[in-house]
């Protein structure tokens, strides 16, 4: 499950030992223990990754599109062959529990592979317009930054539409994450990828990312962090033009109808609010509920908080798992802090850990109601397990309430479809999801506003990574 190549970077088909002697500890969060010992890139590892890739994207990006997508089902299938060891890296690298760490986070990188194969399939590569043939062809090098909150499912959503399209990658998973992003490297590997079509760098955002995005043989950078980390990111990428896709941060409403089935609507609204220990980008934080039913949305969110099992990632039982890290925990018990200081009613959880928790980051699930949408809690993206509950007065201000945000990522509606679906047309938000709908992997996913640009998944990946091409005058002997 750790990989044997941890002090090494995947470099022209190879495993390289880095440039420096910089190297960081991998911590399990739900001991606290050193697990692992990653190698720390530097700009000059940067630079032996893009140059490789540089060199092999004249030859790999005219493979004809059959021959690509043959070679990400050969990925799907080392993946699938070693989906327990993927499992287990990101239930020790990020707390996952082990049912979710199979269940989602496992699974999102094989059902990404998979959708990215089949839209790949029906996708318009070329096209006759008049005499003139549209052509998308890979933009070039890229750069993808991901991050370890969804490890697997965020290099599967760069890295497959990024092959199928003709690009050759630097990939630079979480330094705080990276025990999944080595395996998929091997697996890489063991799929026959041509040298230099995928390396990989371990290190900071500060010194590989910043390097990455200011490269001026890298073509586009694809990047998925925090919205500040986001802005760093397209700030060292202007001065070359490239392309910069970003999937940033969010601050998720829920509206519930008032005519939702109140308990069952509340219920699953904080369970998806909770799940991954709150620590999803998309993750429902603000609930809105129609003030004469504030106090028993209350009641149904506190049972759901208290019925939530919090524990060791290695158990069964275990809903949810510690955060990731002691400085992620501790910026959650602040801004928990600041809930209650501003005057927000603390309805469950709080600060400090879980009774019988003694050690890893922790956190108690936790529920605020009568919260007004200036509080801090309602503003910032905690990423953790907490719940704003914000009552309205009617659907008017429940919609203001929902778009008064600098984020636009997701938004949820509970209720008749038939009511959800012009609200859903009013909210400012890159997915609207009504009644917590099962995961579509061929919707688009990205954001409005500060939550980033861009669109993921399947088709819509396919095209962030394409350059269309208009060959004017080619006639209509085209061969299609």
């Amino acid at each position: 499950m750790i990989s044997d190549n941890a002090l090494k970077f995947y470099i022209g088909g190879r495993w390289v030992d880095p440039k420096g002697t910089d190297r960081m500890g991998v911590e399990n969060p739900a001991t606290e223990e050193i697990v692992a010992e990653i190698a720390l890139g530097s700009e000059a590892d940067v630079d032996a990754a893009v140059a490789a890739a540089k060199a092999a994207f004249p030859s790999f990006t005219v493979m004809p599109v059959a021959q690509r997508i043959d070679l990400l089902q050969a990925i799907l299938d080392a993946y699938n062959a070693r989906y327990d060891d993927f499992a287990d890296a990101m239930r020790t690298e990020m707390g996952a529990p082990a049912g979710w760490s199979r269940e989602a986070q496992a699974w999102a990188g094989q059902v990404h592979i998979e959708s990215t194969i089949r839209a790949a399939k029906d996708f318009a590569w070329e096209y006759r317009r008049g005499d003139t043939r549209i052509v998308h062809e890979g933009i070039g090098v890229c750069a993808l930054i991901t991050p370890w909150n969804w490890p697997m499912n965020q290099i599967a959503c760069k890295v497959a539409p990024a092959l199928v399209a003709g690009c050759t990658m630097v990939l630079k998973p979480s330094e705080i994450a990276p025990l999944s992003g080595l395996l998929f490297a091997e697996i890489v590997h063991e799929a026959g990828v041509p040298a230099g079509v995928f390396n990989l760098v371990n290190g900071t955002g500060a010194v590989v990312g910043a390097r990455m995005a200011a490269h001026p043989d890298v073509d586009m950078v694809s990047f998925t962090g925090s919205t500040r980390a986001g802005t760093a990111v397209a700030a060292a990428a202007a001065p070359t033009v490239k392309r910069v896709a970003q999937e940033l941060g969010g601050k998720s409403p829920n509206i519930i109808l008032p005519s939702a089935d109140l308990a069952e609507a509340v219920k699953t609204g904080a369970e998806a609010c909770f799940a991954n220990t709150g620590q999803s980008c998309d993750a429902p934080t603000r609930m809105l509920v129609h003030r004469a039913q504030h106090d028993e949305a209350l009641a149904h969110a506190k049972a759901a908080a208290e019925a939530t099992v919090v524990g060791d990632p290695a158990s069964a039982d275990t809903v949810i798992g510690p955060l990731v890290s002691k400085v992620h925990y501790d910026k959650v018990q602040g801004l928990i802090q600041k809930g209650i200081d501003e005057g927000a009613t603390l309805v469950a959880g709080g600060t400090g850990r879980p009774a019988g928790l003694n050690r890893g980051w922790f956190v108690r699930p936790t529920v605020f109601g009568n919260v007004t949408n200036a509080m801090t809690i309602a503003r910032e993206e905690i990423f953790g397990p907490v719940l704003a509950i914000l009552p309205y007065d009617d659907l008017d201000e429940a919609v203001q309430i929902a778009n008064d945000s600098p984020y636009g990522l997701a938004a949820y509606i509970a209720g008749p479809v038939a009511e959800a679906r012009p609200v859903a047309r009013r909210l400012r938000a890159g997915t609207v999801n009504l009644n917590y709908p099962a995961w579509d992997t061929f919707a688009p996913f990205g954001g409005y506003k500060q939550s980033g640009n861009g669109r993921e998944y399947a088709d819509w990946g396919i095209h962030d990574f394409c350059e269309v091409k208009g060959i004017v005058g080619y006639g209509a002997e085209a061969a299609e």
